[in-house]
């Protein structure tokens, strides 16, 4: 699919979107677009399968044109149906009976079926408990088909529900339905959602600018990075991870099969749901992802409490862009926190360094982790600056890269990428100054593809550039009391221009020459013609 193919698409369903949602608020319409759209994704990759799988078995419904070719297929072979639904388990992992099919969901909406609602609402029901292997409870939870705002009554829900997908159907008709278009498309439609979510937005999107940025970074070889990319990575995790969009990008760095498994941890029930649909439908099967519901600061996700030191999880990558200074509740319990015991406890102000220290805490040895936060913790003072000194001295912060202002949907502050490393070989800090590196846009500034090329391979060759990027020894740092702020090491002042006085004075005496040589010439031609002589000395 073209990039002008994926902006149609895109475009195509914000506008449907935007004319149905009614009495919706855009947060509240992203569920249902979101949700169908993601339908639409498992019921044709599932149809793909089952053609194939049946072969010249698969029935024609041209008679039919209403009855999708599944359905007549079950009709036909009630006694092969385990069997077969056996096998589309072990190769696509989930199962959808041919009612709860897009196509079915979609001809009934055409043809305002009154039984579509119910209809529907068995289908996300069995999607969640039934369809896969293992079960995505609460997967449509946010999404009320018994809201009053599609209708007042359950014939005015139903028929608002038809109109929405029968657009939708119409509009996905010309395009491709493979996991990479829907998947290109989800993304395009998630990013428009967040435009129009102004802070909320922070709360399930990553910018893919940046996130191609992280991504790029720590799929590099940790101890080596100009040696290029790693072959494998076993585990990535995300314990912010939004509508996963970051561990996306690592993936698609990695390739298909460069990942063992992908992990990652959202608080927020909506976004989660989100994530969960997003990872099925790029093509991410339920054995290969594991989304956890639940608060990373209190580290509520059992997986990661495991105290066999032999059990315990550790991640080859950790990315994360978690919430700009998040006031949290620190308490003694949390002092005492493995996370968090070695170094303090942040501020309850910013829980920019409880973060970073909760996924440093799982990173492995020779993994790599990079995170976004606020310029701030480069700073501030406190619990925050004692965390940082240790880091530093303990050799853990590997590079710093400063960001140009308002890329974000939901703050216009700049940011900062810290990279950190459980082992790292060069004895300084990569800072890298890319804050005025950009092309600026009326409501956003975007990093263009030489931008974030520039900084990946600035990280990657640990190159030194006046103005942009240096390497800065511990005793400099040291010298500045660890405080981190990027100005402190890189000048961007562009510097005056040195001035020559004796070239200069020589110039001066050559042109008072040549002005004197001219009057004197101009005066006597006045002479002639018998006119006074210009002014002079």
């Amino acid at each position: 699919m073209t990039d002008q193919d994926q902006r149609k698409l895109g475009k195509i369903l914000w506008d449907i979107a935007d004319q149905l949602r009614g009495a919706m608020n855009a947060d509240d319409f992203r569920d249902y677009m979101l949700s169908f759209l993601f339908l639409r994704y498992l019921s044709d990759n599932y149809v793909a399968a089952a053609q194939k799988e049946l072969g010249t078995d698969y029935p024609d419904n041209s008679d039919q044109p209403g009855t999708s070719p599944l359905q007549i297929w079950y009709e036909c072979n009630l006694d092969d149906a385990p069997e077969f639904e056996k096998q589309m388990r072990r190769k696509v992992h989930y199962v959808i009976e041919p009612r709860y099919l897009w196509s079915n969901i979609a001809e009934m909406a055409r043809t305002h079926d009154d039984e579509l609602l119910n209809n529907l609402q068995a289908g996300f029901s069995y999607i969640e408990n039934e369809s896969f292997q293992s079960t995505f409870q609460g997967l449509f939870s946010e999404i009320n088909l018994a809201s009053e705002k599609l209708g007042r009554d359950y014939l005015q829900r139903n028929a608002k529900l038809c109109t929405i997908i029968t657009k939708i159907a119409e509009g996905l008709m010309e395009f491709s339905t493979d996991s990479d278009t829907l998947g290109d498309a989800y993304e395009y439609l998630i990013g428009q959602f967040a435009a129009g979510s102004g802070k909320k937005a922070g709360e399930f999107y990553t910018p893919q600018q940046i996130s191609r940025i992280l991504s790029g970074i720590v799929t590099l070889d940790s101890q080596e990075p100009s040696t290029g990319p790693k072959e494998h990575l076993e585990s990535v995790m995300d314990f912010a991870c939004g509508s996963g969009s970051l561990l996306l990008n690592v993936r698609n760095r990695m390739g298909p099969h460069g990942i063992g498994k992908i992990y990652g941890q959202e608080k927020n029930i909506t976004t989660y749901n989100l994530a969960r649909m997003n990872m099925l439908l790029h093509g991410v099967k339920d054995s290969e992802f594991e989304i956890f519901h639940g608060d990373t600061l209190t580290n509520d996700w059992e997986f990661l409490r495991e105290l066999n030191p032999a059990k315990k999880p550790y991640f080859d990558a950790v990315v994360a862009n978690p919430p700009f200074s998040y006031r949290w509740t620190p308490n003694e319990a949390l002092g005492e926190d493995v996370r968090f015991k070695n170094y303090g406890l942040a501020p309850k102000s910013a829980a920019d360094f409880a973060f970073l220290l909760h996924g440093f805490h799982f990173l492995k040895e020779e993994g790599v982790m990079a995170i976004i936060l606020p310029h701030g913790v480069l700073f501030r003072g406190g619990a925050e600056a004692r965390i940082r000194h240790k880091l530093l001295t303990d050799g853990h912060i590997d590079t710093i890269i400063g960001l140009p202002p308002n890329l974000f949907f939901s703050t216009g502050i700049p940011v900062c990428i810290l990279v950190l490393k459980k082992c790292k070989k060069p004895d300084d800090v990569l800072f890298i100054n890319a804050a005025e590196h950009f092309e600026k846009g009326k409501r956003q500034n975007r990093l263009a593809e030489e931008h974030i090329e520039k900084i990946i391979d600035t990280y990657k060759y640990r190159k030194e550039e006046e103005r942009y990027s240096r390497r800065v020894e511990m005793d400099e740092i040291e010298g500045h009391g660890y405080n981190l702020n990027i100005s402190r090491y890189i000048s961007t002042a562009i510097p005056e221009p040195e001035i020559d006085l004796k070239t200069v004075n020589k110039d001066l005496v050559s042109f008072d020459k040549k002005i004197r040589a001219a009057r004197d010439k101009h005066n006597a031609f006045l002479k002639e013609l018998g006119l006074p002589p210009l002014p002079g000395e």
